[in-house]
C-alpha cells in the first residue's frame, strides 16, 4: 500500500495553491520576545557564535514552533554572515547592531567567495538538524540577505535609515560595486543551494533596504540581482522555490514581481492592501501586519488582521507580519494573531 504524501501548506502556496487552512509564520519568529530564547542567547557567547552553533542554533529555530501553531520553522542565522564567510571583519556590539571594517575599492578583491561556503557549512548543518527534527507536514524555511542589502552594510559598515554611503560608492565607484554585487551573487547562490541540498524547502531573499532607490537603481540594484540569483539557483537546484521580500520597494514591487521569477512576494506593512491588484494575477504574497500592531494588541489588531485576511482572498496568501516582531512583544499577542487571522479565513 503507497502511503499519502505529506502535504506542506506553506510551501504548497508558495507554490502557487491556495490552501483550504491559512499558512502562518512571523519574521523573527525565533527571537528575543520568548523567554527561552533569551535564555539560551545569555549562555551562547557572541551573536555570531550562536549563528555558528548547530546545536544551539537548531533549537532557537524550533523554539517559537513549540509554542505557537505556526506552518513554518525559518533558519536561525542571519544575513551578515555572507560578508563574515567572504572574510570581511563581522562584530555585534550589543545594543547597537553589526559593525562591519567598511569594504573599498582595494579591499573587495580580498573578498574570497570559493571559501565562503566552508565557513557556512555549521550553517548548513543547522539546516539538517532542523529538517530532521521538524514534523512533516511543516515547511523550512532557509533565506539570504539580498545583495543590494548586505553590500549597504559591507559598504557602510553599519545600518543606515538611507544607505546614503552604499548609494554614493554605487554612484562614484561603478566597476567596484559590480565587482561586489558579482561576489555576493556568486556566494549567495552557493549559500542557498547548500540550504536546499541539507533540507530547506523554500527560501526567501531578505531586501531589507529596498527603499530610498529611484527606479533606475532599483533595476540594476535590486531587480536585476535578485533576478540574477534566482536564475542560477534554479540552475543548481531545478524550480527551486523562492519568496522574494523588496521592503520598501513600493512603486517598484510591481517590477520585481514581474522580473525577478520568484514565486511569491513578500510585502511590507507600508504597502496598501489594494495594491496587491497591480500586482501579476495568480501571484502569491505575503503579509503584512505592522509588528507594532501586534505589539499594542487588543481591537485594533482584529480588525486589522481580518482586513488583511479579506484583502487577499483571491490569490495564494501567507499570513506574516510586515516585518520582524519586536522584543516587547507580549507571548498572547501571538497567540491571538494566530486565532483571529485563522479564523477570518
Amino acid at each position: 500500500m503507497t502511503a499519502t504524501p505529506v502535504t506542506k501548506p506553506l510551501l504548497e502556496t508558495v507554490l502557487g495553491r491556495r490552501q483550504e487552512r491559512l499558512p502562518i509564520w512571523i519574521m523573527r519568529q525565533a527571537g528575543r520576545y520568548l523567554p527561552e530564547y533569551r535564555e539560551l542567547r545569555a549562555r551562547a557567547g557572541s551573536f555570531l557564535d550562536l549563528c555558528y552553533n548547530p546545536e544551539l542554533a537548531s533549537e532557537v529555530t524550533l523554539q517559537p514552533l513549540r509554542r505557537f501553531d505556526l506552518d513554518a520553522a525559518i533558519l536561525f542565522s542571519d544575513i551578515l554572515v555572507i560578508p563574515d564567510a567572504l572574510g570581511q571583519s563581522v562584530r555585534f556590539e550589543v545594543g547597537e547592531g553589526p559593525r562591519l571594517e567598511p569594504v573599498t575599492p582595494d579591499s573587495i578583491g580580498r573578498l574570497d567567495p570559493k571559501r565562503a561556503l566552508e565557513k557556512l557549512s555549521p550553517v548548513i548543518e543547522t539546516v539538517r538538524r532542523v529538517r530532521a527534527g521538524l514534523s512533516s507536514e511543516k515547511t523550512l524555511i532557509g533565506f539570504c540577505g539580498s545583495p543590494w542589502t548586505v553590500a549597504t552594510y559591507m559598504i557602510g559598515g553599519r545600518g543606515s535609515s538611507d544607505q546614503a554611503a552604499a548609494r554614493v560608492f554605487a554612484l562614484t565607484q561603478p566597476e567596484a560595486f559590480a565587482r561586489l554585487i558579482d561576489i555576493l551573487i556568486e556566494a549567495s547562490i552557493d549559500y542557498l543551494a547548500a540550504q536546499f541540498r541539507a533540507g530547506a524547502d523554500v527560501v526567501q531573499l531578505f531586501e531589507s533596504w529596498a527603499l530610498n532607490l529611484d527606479e533606475v537603481a532599483f533595476r540594476d540594484w535590486v531587480i536585476e540581482p535578485n533576478r540574477r540569483i534566482v536564475e542560477g539557483l534554479r540552475r543548481e537546484i531545478p524550480d527551486a522555490p523562492v519568496i522574494g521580500f523588496p521592503r520598501g520597494a513600493a512603486g517598484n514591487l510591481p517590477a520585481y514581481a514581474r522580473q525577478t521569477g520568484v514565486n511569491l512576494l513578500g510585502l511590507d506593512y507600508g504597502t496598501p492592501l489594494g495594491f496587491a491588484r497591480e500586482l501579476p494575477a495568480g501571484l502569491g504574497v505575503q503579509g503584512n501586519l505592522d509588528p507594532l500592531r501586534l505589539l499594542a494588541g487588543g481591537e485594533q489588531m482584529d480588525v486589522r488582521v481580518r482586513e488583511i485576511v479579506a484583502a487577499f482572498r483571491d490569490r495564494p496568501h501567507i499570513f506574516n507580519l510586515g516585518h520582524g516582531i519586536v522584543p516587547e512583544t507580549p507571548i498572547a499577542h501571538v497567540e491571538r494573531l494566530i486565532a483571529v487571522a485563522r479564523g477570518a479565513y
